[in-house]
């Protein structure tokens, strides 16, 4: 799985957030990542090394391509 993240990347975490949802919108990179709940749309601030640790699977990429 690559390591380069970018705004509007949709990825998979390994563990489902509180509401039911799994697959999350990269909404902010550097070293930090923001990433948004495609399900209710909680915003969730994670460093670099959590964010790379808790990603399960690239879904889609920011450019439209589906891994």
């Amino acid at each position: 799985m690559p390591d380069s993240i970018l705004i509007g990347d949709v990825i998979q975490t390994r563990k489902p957030h509180p509401c039911g949802g799994s697959e999350w919108t990269v909404t902010r990179t550097g070293a930090d990542i923001k990433m948004r709940c495609n399900t209710c749309g909680r915003l969730v601030m994670l460093d670099r090394e959590t964010f790379l640790k808790r990603r399960k699977a690239l879904l889609q990429r920011a450019d439209g391509a589906c891994q």
